[in-house]
């Protein structure tokens, strides 16, 4: 499969263009960046000497179109909307890494982003989650892949709501993520001065993936859901952790839970339950396709805490969007993404 990548120059496009490179079913043939048009990758990326050798192009739909079989937008929202509608006209699989088709509502779209010019594809997308939409990947030419916070707290709270062991009219989820996830252009809070040995907590409440939270924990459930969310930017490179909170609808021990999680997330090759005695944590999942998930019950307060830990350049964004690619053209869904993490 010849694979092209626009804005491949940013974390998420280079995490990807890394992964693609070892893949066994991918040939990359088109990387587009016109902040380095003309480099060749190891130029920017030394990591890269000798893994890829091509130059960084203009972005170009035709000539994208005309050496690829599935196209890759890794760009802001808004920017690659229309862009993704010609690359379809074209028959290519299509997957975007911005939120311009994770979210079926129009409204809600135009609510916390702008106005949407391909409303028309809104029901054509799948969101890029497989453990909820394996079935659906395996048939779309087009992927929404999930923004990094609503992966780890969807993926964290969904065996809860799927099975109806938690109210859902407030579930609570605060996340902490590396500095990485807010992209590579310099901006003040990613500067290091500002963000090391620091933790701030922002847009509490007004997040944008909120609604991504909402969209698919509701589809879960008959019952109204809402979610407030907060997250956190801590001083490390990559990386989510989340915890979530609900309350418990009955008495339930923490091996109750696990069993729950465990059923739910059987034969799921990418998402590991911890066990009671084992921590949900950073160092595990850095630099893999993994999420780990764990779960606890606070008989005190009759509340369940949920957990789960991500690299939000890999399993939250990059890793997930390859994971996406295979189901819809048909690899093995593992190939390319089976790398254990990196230690320490």
């Amino acid at each position: 499969m010849r694979a092209a990548v626009f804005g491949a120059a940013g974390y998420g496009g280079i995490e990807l263009v890394r992964l693609l490179q070892g893949h066994p079913e991918v040939e990359l043939v088109y990387l587009a960046d016109p902040a380095f048009e003309g480099k060749r990758v190891p130029e920017v990326f030394p990591h890269l000497t000798g893994s890829v050798e091509l130059h960084f192009e203009a972005p170009s739909v035709p000539r994208a179109v005309e050496c690829a079989d599935v196209i890759f937008f890794c760009l802001h929202p808004g920017i690659a909307m229309d862009m993704v509608a010609e690359a379809l006209d074209a028959g290519r699989v299509v997957l975007d890494f911005s939120a311009d088709f994770r979210l079926k509502d129009r409204e809600r779209y135009e609510a916390y982003y702008e106005t949407h010019r391909q409303p028309a594809l809104l029901s054509k997308a799948v969101y890029g989650l497989p453990e909820l939409h394996r079935k659906a990947l395996a048939n779309t030419r087009l992927v929404a892949v999930p923004g990094c916070y609503p992966t780890s707290g969807t993926l964290a709270l969904a065996p809860l709501v799927a099975n109806g062991l938690v109210d859902t009219n407030c579930l609570v989820v605060n996340s902490a993520s590396g500095v990485s996830g807010m992209g590579r252009k310099p901006s003040l809070p990613g500067h290091f001065p500002e963000c090391n040995e620091d933790a701030r907590a922002y847009g509490i409440g007004i997040h944008r993936h909120t609604p991504e939270m909402e969209q698919e924990l509701g589809r879960l459930t008959s019952e109204p859901l809402k979610v407030l969310f907060v997250p956190h930017l801590i001083p490390v490179s990559r990386g989510i952790v989340t915890t979530a909170y609900a309350p418990l609808r009955r008495e339930c021990t923490t091996a109750d839970l696990l069993e729950a999680y465990r059923e739910f997330y059987r034969g799921e090759p990418f998402v590991r339950v911890r066990g009671e005695s084992e921590s949900v944590s950073l160092k595990p999942i850095q630099g893999t396709n993994y999420c780990d998930v764990g779960v606890r019950a606070d008989s005190r307060t009759g509340m369940a805490v949920a957990l789960a830990s991500l690299d939000n350049l890999g399993k939250g964004l990059s890793s997930a969007a390859v994971q996406c690619m295979n189901v819809c053209c048909g690899f093995d869904e593992t190939a390319g993404l089976r790398q254990p993490a990196i230690w320490p």
